[in-house]
């Protein structure tokens, strides 16, 4: 189902981060072992990535948003903003560092950050897109950002960030239906919001640990950035 799949698709949906040694022990074979070709990731028609990115959130809050779009170093501005929010496309490798789609190039997801999350989500999007795409290995991109946090080089915690992701045209996983319109909600680590209990609507992506120091509660929406109904599940 799509419902279990999304979480281990996108930076911030993350369910888990395994530490470095377990992602490198690997018991199969990934369907993506290896970083394809950078032109397969990136989106050659700079317009099609610009409306895709604002399609995560709907038009009254994306029309007026800041938005950025992935270059061969990292993103680059392409429209400027007025409301303080930011969309993206993100990559496959904002993935969980231990998700057999990690290097996947067909993922897109599109997201709409509110200011707060701005903030102290997104300088950690674009550290760890430049990483990558600089050639360093999954190791050296969960030891460099866990020390930049500790040395506070990346900004922490603030209250009130939170992101859209109800786009229509997005592919979040190869599994199921690809997608799932969601909002997420960025909290202090150990936050409870009953997350996975039992007809819970809302679901549990990060638990604040080290390379993510920040509690993410994933929810489902039933409609899509455009305003046409959309499955829960």
């Amino acid at each position: 189902m799509i419902k279990r799949t999304i979480r281990a698709v996108g930076y911030v949906t993350a369910i888990l981060i395994l530490p470095i040694a377990s992602v490198m022990a690997q018991d199969h074979p990934a369907p993506y072992p290896n970083m394809a070709p950078l032109d397969q990731y990136l989106m050659a028609d700079r317009d099609a990535e610009i409306a895709l990115a604002r399609s995560a959130a709907p038009d009254a809050i994306s029309r007026d948003a800041k938005v950025v779009v992935l270059g061969r170093h990292g993103y680059e501005t392409a429209v400027e903003g007025k409301n303080g929010w930011v969309c993206v496309v993100e990559r496959a490798w904002m993935s969980p560092f231990d998700s057999p789609e990690f290097w996947n190039p067909k993922l897109r997801g599109p997201e709409c950050f509110n200011p707060a999350a701005v903030r102290f989500v997104l300088p950690a999007t674009y550290k760890r897109t430049e990483m990558i795409l600089a050639g360093l290995s999954k190791a050296e991109v969960i030891k460099q950002l866990t020390a930049a946090y500790a040395r506070k080089e990346l900004p922490a915690f603030e209250p009130g960030g939170m992101c859209y992701m109800m786009s229509k045209q997005a592919y979040l996983t190869d599994e199921g239906d690809h997608d799932l319109a969601h909002l997420m909600f960025y909290e202090p680590p150990g936050t409870d919001w009953g997350a996975d209990l039992s007809n819970s609507p809302v679901m549990l992506g990060i638990n604040g640990i080290a390379v993510i120091p920040f509690t993410v509660f994933i929810v489902p929406v039933g409609k899509w950035s455009d305003g046409t109904a959309a499955p829960l599940q």
